[in-house]
């Protein structure tokens, strides 16, 4: 019974050393051109014009050019043809002597000349996936190979070579219902992540703990959430959100970044707020390392980059001392995302020619270790992270030590989120404006002349506080 009706079969070439006859020397035959080159494909031009990149191509031998014009001959021993000039008469010739020969071919942009038509390619090489829409809507293939794109990291690549060097070894397990279950264990646990994270010897061994039966550990994943809006998220870490077993996750990663983590993935809060550990951060270590010793893959969510005061170093130091594999996915941190979303540049060749990173969480009696000669200096900025409580004893400390009252100074609250509000002030008068304006949200400090750069450059909406 007949099922579909394609007006192309999808089919996948072999064309590594086969004579290839490309019709026309322009800009479209070139885009043509490059595409049989990935196949490496011989590649012979007939045009009277050559596109000055086709020009090298011929000159550094890669592709012939063998005539001016075009001649029915020229096709004998093809296993392609391509028309690809803006010659109607000419790309219909091109079309029957092809058609007339058995000469697959395609004119460009014209579906209804072709017998083959040129896909929108997504290239994970040796994976290659290609989309078509049987020349119905070029602009809309197009569309979801950028889609596709998102999707598919590049890593998928080394996936597929890695799968295919070992293919051999999993082929001698029986029967073969097994063999499937082989790879599906392996593409859904650490095997895979192994392999995109560059630990082929890791994958191969954790495919050998599947093919003889054991248990397979869980793997830890230290991902930044980054600092609020969901489109900062990197490829990476949308990938292993969506693959956890387990997520914990911190006060500072938002709503709409947890909407991204897979929906049946079990969610444990370990938060923190200022004066409220809701949980300490050793027995955040422990159950880190509990969850994959007991074969699950734990996602350790946390707002910003692990690794900026973020205590990640501190997390993975234990998962290293219990020989628990783990990766660490960086975030965009709360400096650059909330600055760049408050259009306030980190640096300027004219204002700032260098940028400090520092912590405002005060100590136990209520101080800050910092080194305020080394923060007071003009030519750069200061920024700020949990400076929210002690921002009147940090402006203080900054003018006691050199900089002026006057000196450029911003907080940014709730940063990326349409939520967002800056208030951009002065060290003497922040304090007092923060204050006013009521700030009860995630913070950032950013003191220097770059500041004053806001009204100018500022780009993303929000409030505009006091």
């Amino acid at each position: 019974m007949k099922t579909a009706s394609w007006p192309y079969f999808p089919l996948f070439l072999r064309l590594q050393g086969r004579k290839v006859l490309v019709v026309g020397g322009g800009e479209v035959a070139l885009r043509k051109i490059r595409l049989l080159q990935a196949a490496d494909a011989r590649i012979e031009v007939a045009a009277a014009e050559l596109h000055v990149d086709v020009q090298a191509l011929v000159a550094d031998g890669q592709i012939v050019h063998i005539a001016e014009r075009f001649a029915p001959a020229q096709l004998e021993g093809c296993q392609l043809a391509i028309a690809a000039t803006d010659d109607t008469a000419l790309n219909e010739a091109v079309a029957a002597a092809a058609e007339a020969r058995g000469v697959p071919v395609n004119v460009v942009d014209h579906p209804e000349l072709s017998r083959f038509i040129t896909p929108s390619i997504i290239d994970r090489s040796p994976l290659l996936i290609a989309v078509s829409s049987s020349g119905a809507a070029p602009v809309l293939a197009r569309r979801l190979r950028e889609k596709l794109e998102t999707m598919l990291p590049a890593h998928y690549g080394m996936l597929a070579g890695f799968m295919g060097r070992v293919r051999d070894r999993v082929r001698r397990v029986q029967p073969q219902a097994q063999r499937r279950g082989v790879w599906e264990r392996f593409l859904d646990g650490p095997g895979a992540e192994r392999v995109f994270s560059g630990d082929e010897a890791g994958a191969e061994r954790e495919l050998t703990r599947i093919i003889d039966g054991e248990f397979s550990r869980g793997e830890v994943y230290l991902v930044g959430a980054g600092p609020g809006d969901p489109d900062l998220l990197t490829f990476r870490a949308l990938r292993l959100m969506q693959q956890a077993d387990v997520v914990l996750y911190d006060r500072l990663v938002s709503p709409g970044i947890m909407d991204l983590v897979r929906r049946d993935a079990e969610r444990i809060f370990v938060g923190k707020q200022r004066n409220r550990h809701t949980v300490p951060q050793e027995e955040i270590n422990q159950e880190l390392a509990r969850l994959a010793l007991s074969g699950k893959r734990v996602l350790r969510l946390k707002g910003g980059d692990p690794f900026i005061f973020g205590r990640g170093g501190e997390e993975i130091e234990t998962l290293a001392a219990q020989g628990v594999p783990f990766q660490v996915v960086p975030g965009v941190t709360a400096a650059s995302g909330c600055a760049a979303y408050a259009g306030i540049p980190l640096t300027h060749r004219d204002y700032a020619q260098a940028c400090v990173f520092v912590t405002g969480h005060a100590r136990a009696d209520g101080t800050l270790a910092l080194n305020w000669d080394m923060l007071a200096r003009r030519g750069q900025t200061v920024v700020i992270y949990m400076g929210l409580a002690t921002l009147p004893h940090l402006c203080a400390q900054l003018m006691a030590h050199g900089l002026p009252g006057d000196w450029p100074a911003a907080l940014v609250e709730e940063g990326t989120s349409r939520a967002q509000r800056v208030i951009a002030s002065t060290l003497a008068e922040l304090p007092a404006r923060v204050a006013a304006a009521q700030v009860k949200g995630a913070s950032l400090v950013i003191v220097g002349e770059v500041v004053t750069l806001r009204e100018r450059l500022r780009w993303f909406g929000g409030a505009e506080a006091g």
